[in-house]
C-alpha cells in the first residue's frame, strides 16, 4: 500500500511533528517521509481532504458485533467497516454472542472472521462459562488463542469468591479481568437511574448505590488478590472517588466510561425514548461532572463507545421491556470532541492500548502507519444518514456534534 497524504495536521504528542501541517509519504505501509511538501514522482494515490487532521489510530475497549448468533443486529464484517469509517483502528469485542465466546475455538473464530480488514479485532473472552457466573471459563486457553481480557459483558459477578479466584488465577499469566459494576440485588427490577426523574416518570429506579457497592467490593478483592482488574463503564461520582483512592494505594486497576454517560442525564428519559435505555443508566449532572473530572486527572483511564447494536424488535417496545444498549462508534468522536478540546479528545481515544498489551505507533518516519483521519471542526446534526451499523439504535440521533471522521489507514489498507 503506497499513498501520499497531503497537508495533514498531525495531532500526536509522541510525534516529532506534533501540531505541524505536513505531507506524509507511506510506502508498503511504512511512513518513509514527512515534510512540508513532498512531490509524487511515482504517481501514488493521493489523499487530499478538507481540514485534514491525522492522529494515531483510535482504540475502543468495549464493542459488540453480535456474530455469531445475532447477525441480524450486526456482523463482524460490517461492524469492522463501521469501526474503520468511525476512525477506530483497533477494537476489543465483547463475548455477548450466541454461543458465548468462552473457548479457544471461539476466540480463533472471531480472529479468523476479522482477517483482511483495516480495523484490528481483539476478542474479550467470557470470564465464566456461557457468561452464567458459575464456573470460570477456559481463560488460559483463550489467552493463548488471542483473547486480550476476560469478562461477562454487562453481567456482574455476584459470587465474590469466584471473582477472587479469577483474579488470582489470571495473575499467573498477566490476564486482565473485567468486572461489571452492578449489584443486581440492589438494582432489582429498576430500568433507569433512581432519582426524582424516575419518581416523576413512574419508572423503577437503579440506585447509584448498586454500582458503588460493587466497585467497593471489587476493589477490596483486588487488594486482597493483587490481581489485575478493569472496571468497565462506570457512571457515578462515588465510583470515581473509590477508584481514585485505589490508585493512590497503587492497586492494579483501570476503568472506562461510556461516552453517552458524559453527555446525557436521566432527564433525557422524560419522553420514554428507549434509545436512552442503557446500562449503566444515565445518571445526574453531578455524576457527569465527576466523570469528566476523573478523565482530566487520569482516574478514569479511557473512554468507550460501548457500541451495542440492538434490533428494532427489542427497542421499539414499551420502555420496561426494551433491551439496554446503544450503538456509539459513528458518534464517538463528534460527541467527545463536543465536550473536550480536540487534542484532549484525541488523547482519550488513543489511550488504553497499553493496558491491553497492544502496541501504538506514533506518526513518525520509519513506523508502520496506524492512523485516523478526521476533520475536528465540522458541526452537524447526527442523523440516520450518519449510521452505518445494521442496527439503528443510536442515543445520539438528532444531537448536535462537532467533528467528522474520514476513516483510517491501518493494516496496510486504506479505509476512507
Amino acid at each position: 500500500m503506497n499513498v501520499l497524504i497531503k497537508s495533514a495536521t498531525i495531532i500526536d504528542s509522541k510525534s516529532d511533528f506534533h501540531n505541524k501541517t505536513q505531507d506524509i509519504l507511506v510506502e508498503n505501509g511504512i511512513i518513509t517521509k514527512i515534510s512540508s511538501r513532498i512531490s509524487n514522482p511515482n504517481n501514488y494515490q493521493e489523499i487530499r481532504l478538507d481540514n485534514l487532521h491525522i492522529s494515531q489510530g483510535w482504540f475502543d475497549s468495549s464493542v459488540s458485533f453480535g456474530e455469531p448468533g445475532f447477525e441480524d443486529r450486526e456482523t463482524i464484517d460490517n461492524g469492522l467497516k463501521v469501526a474503520a469509517k468511525s476512525g477506530f483502528t483497533t477494537v476489543a469485542v465483547n463475548p455477548n454472542t450466541n454461543p458465548v465466546v468462552d473457548s479457544n475455538a471461539d476466540i480463533s473464530f472471531l480472529k479468523s472472521k476479522a482477517n483482511n480488514h483495516a480495523t484490528s479485532l481483539h476478542p474479550i473472552g467470557a470470564l465464566t462459562t456461557k457468561s452464567e457466573g458459575k464456573d470460570l471459563a477456559e481463560l488460559f486457553d483463550m489467552k493463548n488463542a488471542g483473547a486480550i481480557a476476560f469478562g461477562d459483558y454487562q453481567k456482574p459477578i455476584s459470587n465474590p469468591n469466584l471473582l477472587k479466584i479469577a483474579l488470582q488465577y489470571a495473575s499467573n499469566f498477566d490476564g486482565l479481568v473485567y468486572s461489571f459494576p452492578q449489584e443486581n440485588k440492589i438494582v432489582g427490577n429498576g430500568v433507569m437511574n433512581e432519582n426524582i426523574t424516575s419518581t416523576t416518570l413512574g419508572l423503577k429506579g437503579m440506585p447509584a448505590l448498586a454500582e458503588n457497592l460493587q466497585v467497593a467490593r471489587d476493589l477490596f478483592l483486588l487488594e486482597y488478590t493483587q490481581g489485575k482488574l478493569h472496571i468497565p463503564t462506570i457512571s457515578t461520582a462515588e465510583s470515581v472517588e473509590l477508584i481514585r483512592a485505589a490508585k493512590v494505594k497503587n492497586l492494579n486497576v483501570s476503568c472506562s466510561v461510556a461516552i453517552h454517560n458524559l453527555v446525557f442525564t436521566d432527564e433525557s428519559l422524560t419522553g420514554f425514548d428507549t434509545h436512552f435505555k442503557v446500562t449503566p443508566p444515565l445518571r445526574t449532572q453531578k455524576d457527569i461532572d465527576a466523570l469528566i473530572e476523573g478523565l482530566k486527572d487520569g482516574t478514569i483511564d479511557m473512554v468507550t463507545s460501548d457500541h451495542n447494536p440492538i434490533d428494532i424488535e427489542h427497542k421499539k417496545v414499551e420502555f420496561d421491556y426494551a433491551k439496554y444498549g446503544t450503538i456509539g462508534l459513528e458518534s464517538a468522536f463528534g460527541a467527545l470532541n463536543s465536550i473536550f478540546p480536540t487534542k484532549t479528545a484525541i488523547k482519550l481515544l488513543t489511550k488504553g492500548k497499553d493496558r491491553f498489551g497492544l502496541s501504538s505507533n506514533s506518526i513518525d518516519v520509519g513506523n508502520t502507519i496506524d492512523a485516523t483521519l478526521f476533520n475536528p471542526d465540522e458541526k452537524y446534526t447526527f442523523s440516520s444518514n450518519d449510521i452505518y451499523s445494521k442496527s439503528k439504535n443510536s442515543i445520539f440521533e438528532n444531537s448536535e456534534l462537532k467533528g467528522r471522521t474520514y476513516g483510517i489507514i491501518s493494516n496496510n489498507k486504506i479505509a476512507i
